[in-house]
């Protein structure tokens, strides 16, 4: 992972979930600075004690998703699988160079999914938006106490300028969960709900803007990242419909 990472002096890391820190150790000498984040207290202690001798390490005690964490440049970590999707809406929402991460496989096919796919979701899309994404070497659970009964990837992700236009980001983010909440529906129909849930507008007056939408007859799955996009800032020139 940290060969990945290409870490030189000047970086500064993120790790998320450092545990009992040796990984943290490890990108320690290799590196400018390191965030360190834990939410256990007991691992905390221990983490601590365990980086005494480390003056470029900064411990954070708390769930990442609420602390105020210090600017960083990337991302090595082997976070909570449960945090999986939350930790990714997170950073996208930070400017970053690149992560790697370990995930579930599972969870890793996602990011990557062709188009219309089983695996092909609104995390595909987002993902897409906001990164290069590689998967790289499998990890087996022989590597982790207690060992996992799921497969395991390390991942990469590096930050790019956005590949489409989209004029309302949160709102491209919102849209396209709620879409693929009904996948095999067609747009128009899955739109309907969306607008009903989050504008409060009747059966009626939602129809009405699905209607006008691009794409409304086809179903939601068979959508690309950039129709998503297209989506989205037509949802945003109709609020004034709202």
């Amino acid at each position: 992972m940290i060969e990945y990472g290409s870490l030189n002096s000047n970086d500064t890391v993120l790790d998320i979930g450092a545990g009992l820190g040796f990984l943290t150790r490890m990108i320690a000498k290799k590196c400018k600075k390191v965030i360190a984040v834990e939410i256990q207290r007991a691992l905390v202690e221990a983490l601590e004690a365990n980086l005494a001798g480390f003056q470029n390490v900064t411990i954070l005690s708390g769930n990442i998703l609420k602390l105020s964490v210090p600017d960083f440049g990337k991302v090595i970590s082997i976070p909570p699988y449960g945090l999986s999707s939350h930790l990714l809406s997170w950073l996208f929402e930070r400017n970053f160079e690149c992560s790697l991460l370990i995930f579930q496989k599972e969870f890793a096919d996602r990011l990557t999914a062709a188009i219309g796919s089983k695996e092909y979701g609104w995390l595909s899309v987002v993902n897409y938006f906001y990164t290069e994404t590689e998967l790289l070497d499998k990890v087996p659970s022989s590597s982790f106490y207690p060992p996992p009964k799921v497969d395991s990837v390390i991942v990469r992700l590096a930050r790019r300028n956005p590949p489409f236009d989209v004029k309302d980001e949160k709102l491209f983010s919102q849209l396209t969960r709620s879409l693929f909440t009904q996948r095999n529906k067609k747009v128009r129909s899955a739109a309907v709900t969306f607008l009903r849930r989050s504008k409060k507008l009747s059966k009626q007056s939602a129809a009405e803007i699905a209607h006008r939408l691009p794409f409304s007859e086809k179903r939601v799955r068979e959508l690309a990242p950039e129709d998503f996009g297209v989506l989205s800032n037509a949802f945003n020139e109709e609020e004034s419909a709202f």
